[in-house]
């Protein structure tokens, strides 16, 4: 088992940044590879970006590529969400995530989620 809090969302202006963590309980932490998810109001929860148990590997969505990064430090339990130009349409209540099988693209994929942070941009 797994808990997670995340922490440094806020408000920010457009083309500012925030960087998120996400800090994670239990001695498993390690073993899993995590995601981080959005979801605006009156929209779906979408997948944002996602990394390897090892760090190895990173994936983001098309919307943030380019702009957002993940990291993790496992000595930590911390996963990380570095957030740069930020837009107005990034608002939303951001959610890390253990993926526990599948792709890493779909909120199917995860357990163990944390109650999120909100970012809200200004234009």
């Amino acid at each position: 088992q797994v808990q997670l809090v995340e922490s440094g969302g806020g408000l920010v202006q457009a083309g500012g940044s925030l960087r998120l963590s996400c800090a994670a309980s239990g001695r498993t932490f390690s073993s899993y590879p995590m995601g981080w998810f959005r979801q605006a109001p009156g929209k779906e929860r979408e997948f944002v970006a996602a990394i390897s148990w090892s760090g190895g590997s990173t994936y983001y969505a098309d919307s943030v590529k380019g702009r957002f990064t993940i990291s993790r430090d496992n000595a930590k339990n911390t996963v990380y969400l570095q957030m740069n130009n930020l837009k107005p349409e990034d608002t939303a209540v951001y959610y890390c995530a253990a993926r526990i099988g599948g792709s890493g693209y779909y909120t199917s994929d995860y357990a163990h989620w944390g109650q999120g942070t909100q970012v809200t941009v200004s234009s």
